[in-house]
């Protein structure tokens, strides 16, 4: 058997995370030549075929490779507690951590903070990816994921602690007079997002008060603060966000109890890895503060 190369057995580890060539290149930031390139290598290394290939493109490992790929993962955690281990003698946080979130999480709460978490830590590394898709931490497509609610799938492999409560409130436009806030339209969500906490809350509003409508839907947060900043008319924001945008101010619309959970995900065999511990503190503890 010829000596392995490191490089190489990550690949077979992509490969049986993603189930296929091209997923597994998406996930390694390459391309498939490259993937069917290492993968051949390995192959010759250890003289045996590690995986088939069924219809459609899917790869399935054979026995061999998934032999093969137990010993290499136990090698990747081997590799992450080496790496913590020097950084632990050298009392230093050091690596990549990957967040993902939707894009109103990244860009308006954890951007715009980021920076006293990088100055405790100089050598941490983090990687802020805004998008709506559920990015898998079993596949190691990132190291944390926020989520509005309790993830339904990970089994296992996934560990989820809920950090907080996101609570909303009335939000408009500076631009407008405090005398006509009780006739500034609502923003609402169109019929697809109806089962959003805010959502309801505006559907009842409209229905009990007989107020008027924006004639805008939106599907998303995001866009109903940009509405709203624009002076298209008022709707429910997230308070600690919204607050901290100076051309806003909170309407006095009386009690409203409209909240959204917050969890925060990490794959079972990084959660005590200090760089995940550090910031998945660091992330809790937005959320403690903003109540």
């Amino acid at each position: 058997m010829q000596n392995l190369n490191w490089n190489d057995l990550r690949y077979l580890l992509a490969v049986k995370r993603a189930g296929s060539l091209s997923a597994a290149a998406r996930l390694m930031g390459v391309d498939d030549t490259t993937v069917s390139r290492r993968l051949g290598a390995l192959r010759r290394a250890l003289g045996e075929d590690l995986f088939v290939r069924r219809p459609g493109g899917a790869l399935v490992l054979t026995d061999h490779g998934a032999k093969a790929s137990s010993h290499i993962e136990a090698m990747e955690r081997e590799s992450d507690l080496l790496s913590e281990t020097f950084a632990a003698i050298a009392d230093e946080c050091i690596g990549t951590v990957r967040i993902t979130s939707v894009p109103f999480l990244i860009n308006r709460w954890l951007a715009p903070q980021v920076d006293g978490l990088l100055r405790q830590h100089p050598k941490l590394q983090v990687d802020l990816v805004p998008d709506r898709r559920d990015f898998s931490l079993t596949l190691r497509e990132a190291d944390i994921a926020l989520r509005f609610a309790r993830p339904a799938t990970g089994g296992n492999d996934v560990i989820a602690h809920r950090i907080g409560l996101l609570p909303f409130s009335v939000f408009a436009a500076k631009s407008h007079s405090p005398a006509t806030d009780l006739e500034l339209p609502w923003i609402t969500y169109d019929d697809s997002m109806a089962h959003l906490p805010q959502a309801k809350w505006l559907a009842r509003a409209l229905k009990q008060n007989g107020v008027q409508s924006a004639g805008l839907r939106v599907r998303d947060v995001e866009t109903a603060l940009e509405a709203v900043i624009a002076g298209v008319g008022k709707s429910l924001l997230p308070t600690p966000i919204a607050d901290r945008i100076p051309t806003l101010r909170r309407l006095d619309a009386g009690s409203i109890d409209v909240s959204r959970e917050v969890w925060l995900l990490s794959h079972r065999n990084q959660h005590s890895l200090r760089r995940i511990s550090e910031v998945s503190k660091w992330i809790a503890a937005l959320f403690e503060d903003s109540r």
